[in-house]
């Protein structure tokens, strides 16, 4: 840690933490029921110990809304120096989590849960603050406050209303104000306001009371009479949620800077360390704080002196200014306190629990912790994530649909012993002596579900019908027809999907009954508009207007060579032209040769569509390159009157020099194909339109060889003068 570094980033970002810091602190403490003075203890316990011992070194610690309810649960039922011991308690058992090397186990809980309990917080603390807000007391329960809240509204108001509300204005409208006056922090700018025309009004108001002499302040931590059992439960609680909000607070803040990485065990257990200095001392429960520590980061620090010296200048104020927080309004907290806790209901992330479809695991937490206690909200929250995990683990589609002449049953998810009875529903509907592709996408198949599927696919087949099993995955049904499961997920071979894969591939074992249609071309079709078409219309709507490719790509009309598949493309992209050796016939010269239709597709994809790379592909094992070694063939005066555009290939590898590839040694009509590649390169600046859009820097020209066999693409290198191969490093070998 760099003294230059602490100068100028950690000691002038602390002092706007320590500003945030000191009004939170002190209106948690109110929420929670705690002595005021308990919450400035955490803040400054929090900073120094979890500051110096946790695993983030740029998060801030301190006391936390999220704690606000259950502490004033813990305090109502216990008293303040027994929940004192509890919280030393739960630090010592956060120690022993962190300890367990088991802290990434707290980020298992599902956000939805997570921000459901912060929103039921929020909703909660909203609840008790309004009555302090409106000049009142709060109730004993979300509840009460809810049904004493109609009478406390239009009952008689004094001044704290008035002090309440301008906290909360101040407090809305300060994000809207100059960001040269957002430089003073919102929660300091609404409590000084509030607290400063209070005063200039000489408003009779409550007001915070600290002890006489803070440095004498003790309350020594007492251990329960009796009540063991929900002592211990306090204890758990405290440190389950303490732990989770730290931890997902950290991860929250290693998304805000580029520096090191959270040790989210030893984050924990720093957080213990301060949990049992703080409770030791009188102090509230300590977590890490989200909106802290977004401000240290906001604010420039680089080390984990910020949060240290933030506690630092905290001690410094209370002991020097505690006065000046002695003329604090408990209104003025509570306006503060009502913005925090409707700040905790967070839009954006309501927004990404309904897109996750886990609405209802938020909506059931938020409603147990405020109707409830945040215990056994969070419980309800879990319990229904555990249901739901499980619904959607035996999810199961089943459903029967004409396929052509015959029938098809398309079986999706976990097929378990839960799904028999939606099974032998769909499959009784099917007539009988029809053919029946049975397609099976499954993650699982038990006992139950086999011997349902074995039993219908044997009756099936002796009544007359053909049942065709279509697995796509790992094959639990391929031997249904002798009874014998597939028990585990075994390592399998990968399927290639069908719109990659060829015809014979994904229909070799399939059978048809006489009469039926066999064509490839037209079951292919079919599949695509089943399968494929679904997952690519709203891509091809976006296309139906006009095309704009990024690459002329001309290749040969090989049925092995697939542009889209080895350049990972798809609709909109390639302009292909597909022709006999991938030839691009000479515009002009001796080799010139009248041929409209290549000239035709460059000029227009360069000129009109405008297109940013032209790509000559060869290929391996090519029979144009074939037919130009070993003689033109005989009596196909089309093909062979093609093939003249490729002679200036021929003399160029009958002249040239070698041609380098990375990779093993080539035969002789492949190393013709590198050849013919590079001269159709040089035939392609020729063009006219070609040529000016290079010269501009507007186009860019490459060779690509393919080879097949390998499944390898290359790339020539015009500054090694070799064919590169894409992903691999191999030493390079010559066309010998």
């Amino acid at each position: 840690m760099k003294l230059s570094t602490v100068l100028r980033h950690d000691v002038p970002a602390s002092l706007v933490v320590f500003l945030v810091a000191v009004p939170l602190s002190l209106g948690i403490a109110l929420a929670s029921g705690a002595p005021i003075v308990a919450g400035l203890i955490a803040a400054i316990v929090g900073g120094v110990v979890a500051g110096a011992l946790g695993g983030s070194a740029l998060q801030v610690s301190g006391p936390a809304a999220g704690l606000t309810v259950v502490m004033a649960e813990t305090i109502t039922t216990f008293g303040w120096a027994v929940t004192c011991a509890i919280t030393v308690a739960a630090g010592a058992l956060q120690i022993l989590l962190g300890l367990s090397r088991i802290a990434r186990g707290a980020l298992a809980i599902s956000p939805a849960i997570v921000h459901g309990m912060l929103a039921g917080i929020g909703v909660t603390i909203v609840l008790s603050q309004l009555h302090v807000l409106l000049g009142g007391s709060a109730q004993s329960s979300a509840i009460a406050n809810i049904v004493a809240l109609p009478g406390q509204i239009v009952g008689h108001h004094d001044e704290a209303l008035l002090i309440g509300l301008l906290t909360l204005a101040v407090l809305v409208l300060w994000p809207r104000l100059p960001a040269a006056v957002r430089k003073v922090p919102g929660p300091l700018a609404a409590i000084t306001v509030a607290t400063g025309l209070s005063l200039i009004f000489g408003l009779n108001l409550d007001r915070v009371e600290l002890p006489g002499d803070l440095l004498q302040a003790t309350f020594m931590p007492r251990l329960p009479s009796g009540g063991w059992f929900a002592f211990a439960v306090a204890v758990v609680t405290i440190a389950l949620i303490a732990s989770v909000e730290s931890l997902l607070s950290a991860v929250a803040i290693d998304k805000l800077h580029t520096g090191a990485r959270t040790d989210l065990n030893r984050e924990l257990i720093g957080q213990g360390a301060a949990n049992m200095a703080s409770g030791a001392l009188g102090g509230l429960p300590v977590t890490g704080v989200i909106v802290r520590g977004s401000t240290n980061v906001t604010a420039g620090a680089k080390t984990r002196a910020s949060a240290i010296l933030h506690a630092v200048w905290v001690l410094l104020f209370v002991v020097l200014l505690a006065g000046v927080i002695q003329n604090i309004p408990l209104a003025a907290l509570a306006g503060l306190l009502v913005y925090v806790g409707a700040k905790l209901v967070n839009l954006d992330h309501i927004r990404q629990v309904f897109k996750h479809g886990d609405l209802a695991l938020y909506l059931v937490t938020l409603a147990g912790v405020v109707l409830l206690d945040l215990l056994t909200g969070v419980l309800l929250g879990i319990a229904l994530s555990l249901a739901m995990m499980l619904q959607r683990t035996v999810w199961s589609g089943i459903r029967a649909e004409r396929d052509g002449d015959g029938w098809r049953v398309v079986v999706e998810g976990a097929l378990t012993f839960l799904s028999v009875p939606r099974l032998s529903k769909v499959l009784a509907t099917i007539p009988g002596s029809e053919r029946v592709t049975l397609e099976m996408v499954v993650d699982y198949l038990d006992h139950a579900a086999f011997e349902s599927l074995s039993n219908w696919q044997q009756a099936y087949e002796r009544s007359g019908g053909t049942v065709v099993v279509d697995e796509v995955g790992h094959p639990w049904f391929a031997r249904g027809k002798s009874e014998a499961p597939t028990v585990s997920r075994g390592p399998g071979l990968r399927a290639v999907p069908r719109w990659l894969a060829p015809w014979s591939e994904w229909q070799a074992k399939d059978v048809r009954l006489p009469g039926q249609r066999t064509g490839a071309l037209h079951r292919g079709a079919s599949e695509f508009q089943r399968r494929t078409a679904p997952l690519v219309q709203s891509t091809l709507s976006r296309l139906a207007d006009g095309q704009d490719p990024h690459t002329l790509f001309i290749t040969c009309g090989d049925a092995r060579i697939v542009p889209n598949l080895i350049t990972t493309s798809g609709p909109g992209d390639l302009f292909a032209v597909r022709n006999i050796g991938n030839l691009v016939p000479a515009p002009h010269g001796p080799d010139a040769r009248a041929d409209d239709s290549v000239g035709a597709a460059i000029e227009f994809a360069v000129g009109v569509l405008g297109v940013r790379e032209v790509v000559v592909c060869g290929h391996s094992n090519c029979g144009a390159m074939k037919a130009l070694k070993s003689g033109p063939p005989e009596g196909m005066p089309s093909l062979n009157n093609w093939l003249r555009h490729a002679e200036p290939s021929v003399r160029r590898f009958e002249t040239s020099d070698s041609v380098l590839l990375e990779g093993p040694a080539l035969v002789g009509h492949d190393r013709l194909a590198l050849h013919n590649v590079l001269q159709q390169l040089e035939h392609l600046r020729g063009y006219r339109a070609v040529a000016e859009a290079e010269a501009r820097g507007d186009l860019h020209i490459t060779g690509m060889y393919f080879d097949v066999g390998a499944a390898q693409v290359y790339l020539f290198d015009p500054v090694a003068e070799s064919f590169v191969g894409v992903g691999v490093e191999q030493p390079v070998a010559t066309e010998r």
